[in-house]
């Protein structure tokens, strides 16, 4: 057959049918594959939705059962501090070693769920709203992370600190601690601290080698930052240890002031110690009242023409030598009594004779020994809460030495005196007999015991201390098997009424 007739062939109506139905047959089996593709890529698709959407459902309700047991550890914490009834709050106590417990899995049954929980004092940190420019100052300072000026104004570090002081008091009141990140001049690494560094390759091989300490590589030391020592929330009760208002010093009357007694129960002022003290007054701590006069200025001008410092006068009837004159001769002038003629006549002998008749006004209404006594008594506020207090049984070293009176060696001297065994482990016992450790401050008064810490120091640092705290940041972590936090809580809690209150409230 020629190719002719085989073209001729290839025309015929069988032919061209046959060759086409061919064709629709490749279509339809390449179509069929398409659709089979596009089927299984939306099979895939929907498969790994639903799987994904079932991780989510699975990963939200373990959030959801993580985070009531965060919150079950917050509410076990406000339990534990409530049920503490010790006059003073310490870091030997068992709040402060923290919390760790389980809940049921409300989900799965026979399953548990593990938190941990923190309990931070607040008193233990300086309280920003209330601080004064010095303690700042000092603040910023100690820290040694303000690096730069932050005015082209200031010539030295000591101005530029000043300045960051005056603009964080002129920013006051701050409702949270990290509203100080408006502050102008404020920085990051001031404010949130320097983290932790890996030592260097260098002082790696050298600690292995055994020839460089751990400590000695700064670069690995983390510096706190101001988030890390400072708070809003520190409160205290006006009220002496056993619960009773103290007096304000500024404002009692009388009667109040002579009804004061101290440790002993004994009377701390008569009656014309009492009109001295008022007479004097305009106290800006307690601390001022180891300054006040046992002679007034009012009682100076009623009787300086009836006394003398000279020997010549002593044969005047009139006058009363007040170098020579006995108790009962120093009564016979108006507003002296037994009392002040008694710190007159020691006055004279400790530190002797008056060389003009104002040196009087020298002796002092109180000792040091009566001020250790009725100093957990008086205030000079008649506010129910003070604000601002710093709890010297939880306060660290780093917020300790840059109080009024108080440097390194005087902050560490307080917390190895703290943290030293109590030579009474019968009074450090709370009430179901669970054991403190450590050596508690139970008065301010007993940091005077504490060696290094004189009158003068104690004087100047009375009255921005405390025992206690009634003021906890509660960190509360629902944590997996692998020890992961899962949710956080965190609260701020201020029990000073009846009832606890959150103060603050964030949850993750």
């Amino acid at each position: 057959m020629t190719i002719q007739d085989q073209m001729a062939d290839n025309l015929t109506p069988e032919y061209m049918t046959t060759t086409i139905q061919n064709d629709e047959h490749g279509l339809s089996l390449i179509s069929t594959l398409w659709i089979l593709t596009i089927l299984s890529v939306l099979a895939t698709q929907f498969l790994y939705s639903i799987r994904l959407e079932g991780r989510r459902q699975a990963n939200f309700v373990d959030r959801t059962k993580f985070h009531y047991a965060a919150k079950a550890g917050f509410e076990n914490a406000v339990a534990v501090i409530r049920a503490d009834e010790t006059p003073f709050d310490s870091l030997g106590e068992q709040w402060a070693s923290g919390i760790e417990d389980q809940i049921e899995d409300g989900i799965v049954i026979g399953n548990m769920l593990d938190y941990q929980v923190q309990i931070i004092d607040e008193g233990s940190k300086i309280n920003i709203n209330t601080a004064d420019a010095t303690t700042i100052v000092n603040l910023i300072n100690s820290s040694g992370l303000l690096a730069g000026p932050i005015s082209a104004e200031v010539d030295t570090a000591e101005e530029n600190q000043q300045l960051l002081a005056q603009s964080i008091i002129e920013a006051r009141p701050f409702r949270t601690v990290r509203d100080l990140a408006r502050v102008e001049g404020m920085t990051e690494t001031l404010l949130y601290g320097q983290p932790q560094q890996s030592q260097s390759v260098n002082a790696a091989q050298l600690s292995d080698l055994g020839l460089m300490a751990q400590d000695e590589d700064e670069s690995a030391q983390s510096l706190p930052g101001l988030v890390d020592l400072v708070t809003i929330y520190s409160i205290d009760k006006n009220t002496d240890a056993s619960g009773q208002a103290r007096v304000n010093i500024n404002s009692a009357n009388q009667q109040q002031l002579t009804q004061l007694t101290g440790n002993n129960n004994q009377q701390m002022f008569t009656e014309d110690e009492a009109q001295a003290l008022i007479q004097g007054r305009d106290y800006d701590g307690i601390g001022n009242l180891l300054d006040a006069q046992a002679v007034s200025d009012e009682t100076f001008d009623n009787i300086r023409d009836e006394i003398s410092v000279d020997s010549s006068d002593d044969n005047d009837e009139e006058m009363v030598n007040i170098n020579t004159g006995d108790e009962e001769s120093l009564t016979s002038l108006d507003g002296i009594d037994q009392d002040i003629a008694e710190r007159i006549i020691d006055h004279r002998n400790q530190n002797g004779e008056f060389e003009d008749v104002d040196d009087i006004k020298e002796v002092k209404l109180i000792t040091p020994n009566d001020f250790r006594n009725i100093v957990d008594k008086i205030t000079t506020s008649d506010e129910e809460t003070l604000s601002g207090l710093i709890n010297i049984n939880t306060a660290p070293l780093e917020v300790l030495q840059i109080l009024p009176g108080m440097d390194e060696t005087k902050a560490q001297a307080i917390i190895t005196y703290r943290e030293s065994e109590s030579e009474d482990s019968q009074q450090n016992q709370t009430a179901d007999q669970t054991e403190i450790q450590g050596n508690p401050f139970k008065n301010i008064a007993d940091v005077l015991d504490v060696e290094g810490i004189d009158t003068n120091s104690f004087k100047e640092v009375a009255g921005r201390i405390t025992y206690r705290s009634y003021g906890s940041m509660i960190k509360s972590s629902g944590m997996d098997l692998r020890g992961r936090t899962i949710a956080l809580c965190v609260g701020v809690i201020d029990r000073t009424g009846d009832q606890v209150q959150i103060k603050y409230w964030k949850q993750e």
